[in-house]
């Protein structure tokens, strides 16, 4: 057993297959991209990692009586983001945001996480396969990853406390594989958040022109052959390094710091399409 350490749930106790999983070249690797994409060039602020949100995915399902199975799954759903998160998406104009499910069976096998499940009496196939009702639900459903990724980006973005997340996640439970809430005001509570996290973050001009930007960046130097595809998969100091070995990127990089043209992209309309994203949860 390994001890985790972490805002929500503080200290926890967890099996050795976690600390296998954690230190596995992918996984580390999470803890190198920046959930929220470029966001952190104009705002440090909220620099959080896809590690960060992995692991407390992990321990909502494990909070909530999920298999440890399940909670693997949690750990890895992940891993085949690329550098700056969505940004990936926008590069390869994937309007649904799920490149990363797209190659996540391809990463898993190119990957050492098979040999390190073989140890633990598991086989990449019943991650590749399984169901995993408390992980994963269609929206505006209920689910680890969404949940997590609400109170975690909020509360980097400090729109709640952490007490108040913590306070939350005790109203939590799961009926037949599903989470649910246990009181009306918490459910209201939760859906509200959600929607000030679109308005306020995700949705916000000064963040989209972050990524729009990078975005442009990266798409220029793909097509100077500047980088190639598989840059995309390796993590953002790479890939911001790399971007700014060049002086057009060093500047462009400087440029988005500096929020320069940022009045006349919100003048233009910004013209990054977002995924339309939704949350409803019910008691």
């Amino acid at each position: 057993m390994v001890l985790i350490n972490d805002i929500f749930f503080d200290k926890v106790e967890v099996p050795g297959i976690f600390d296998d999983l954690i230190n596995s070249s992918w996984v580390k690797r999470l803890g190198r991209i920046h959930q929220s994409g470029a966001i952190f060039l104009v705002n440090p602020n909220i620099c959080h990692t896809r590690l960060e949100h992995s692991i407390g995915v992990m321990l909502l399902i494990r909070h909530l009586g999920g298999s440890e199975l399940e909670q693997v799954a949690g750990l890895l759903h992940d891993i085949s983001h690329t550098a700056f998160s969505h940004v990936g998406d926008y590069v390869f104009d994937n309007t649904e945001e799920n490149y990363h499910e797209q190659v996540f069976e391809e990463v898993l096998h190119s990957s050492d996480i098979p040999e390190i499940l073989s140890w633990h009496g598991y086989h990449i196939d019943e991650i590749i396969n399984g169901t995993f009702d408390i992980l994963e639900q269609a929206a505006p459903r209920l689910c680890a990853d969404r949940l997590d990724y609400t109170l975690r980006d909020s509360y980097h973005a400090g729109l709640v406390s952490r007490r108040e997340v913590k306070d939350f996640i005790k109203h939590l439970s799961v009926e037949d594989g599903i989470i649910v809430i246990e009181h009306a005001e918490k459910a209201e509570w939760i859906n509200n958040l959600y929607k000030k996290l679109i308005e306020d973050v995700f949705n916000l001009p000064l963040h989209i022109y972050a990524n729009r930007k990078l975005t442009e960046l990266i798409k220029a130097g793909l097509q100077r052959n500047e980088l190639v595809r598989s840059d995309l998969l390796k993590d953002d100091t790479y890939l911001l390094n790399k971007i700014r070995s060049t002086a057009s990127g060093y500047e462009g990089v400087k440029a988005i710091k500096q929020q320069r043209g940022f009045d006349v992209f919100v003048k233009k309309g910004m013209g990054l399409k977002m995924k339309n994203r939704q949350l409803n949860a019910l008691i």
